[in-house]
């Protein structure tokens, strides 16, 4: 498997075909799930080689906003099916790669390691500084493209019911990120003057 090949072609390609009206699911939101599932990887005692699975998967798992916006999940695969046999990786190793960003659906239902890291890494902002920039960022995408205009209170609403249903997957991220989407809540909140 050539992690290199795949990393390159990928981000080059999206560079250049992510719409710039995706403010939220871009180069820079791919390259942050990247880190961050690199980290949680790591924190959770992941072999080399899942690892190098899991950054793929990362890499991979929005390239389908390229295509479509609704169901990029699956466009993604399509993607990941058609172009990494020729970077050298498997059939099986293909299948995981799959399985992991198909789970980061919303609602996420990851069941392997694998699954749980990709999901925990792309919503690790949640609980980090950056959450209220970058969830700003996912409401100017949404209301660009007309998925759902919402005024800021209404946007504080759906991540407070959001914030609420969602739970991290793994050790690494309750221990790491817990406490700030706590504190992070509790900001929406005080802006909603609900508690």
């Amino acid at each position: 498997m050539d992690y290199n090949k795949a990393k390159d072609y990928i981000i080059a390609r999206m560079v250049k075909e992510i719409k710039p009206a995706l403010t939220y699911h871009n180069i820079d939101h791919t390259l942050d799930v990247l880190n961050s599932a690199t980290r949680i990887a790591e924190g959770e005692k992941c072999a080399e080689t899942e690892i190098t699975l899991i950054k793929t998967a990362a890499l991979y798992h929005d390239s389908g906003m390229m295509v479509t916006y609704k169901g990029h999940e699956k466009a993604s695969v399509a993607l990941v099916e058609e172009v990494l046999p020729q970077m050298h990786y498997s059939a099986t190793e293909i299948t995981q790669i799959s399985k992991m960003i198909l789970t980061t659906e919303l609602p996420q239902h990851a069941t392997s390691l694998h699954e749980k890291i990709l999901c925990d890494a792309d919503l690790d902002y949640l609980g980090r500084d950056d959450f209220f920039w970058i969830g700003q960022s996912l409401r100017l995408e949404w209301n660009r493209l007309d998925i759902k205009n919402t005024s800021l209170l209404e946007w504080y609403e759906l991540q407070i019911e959001f914030m609420e249903s969602h739970s991290y997957f793994t050790s690494f991220s309750k221990n790491l990120r817990d406490t700030g989407k706590k504190h992070n809540l509790k900001q929406l909140y005080q802006l909603l003057k609900k508690r």
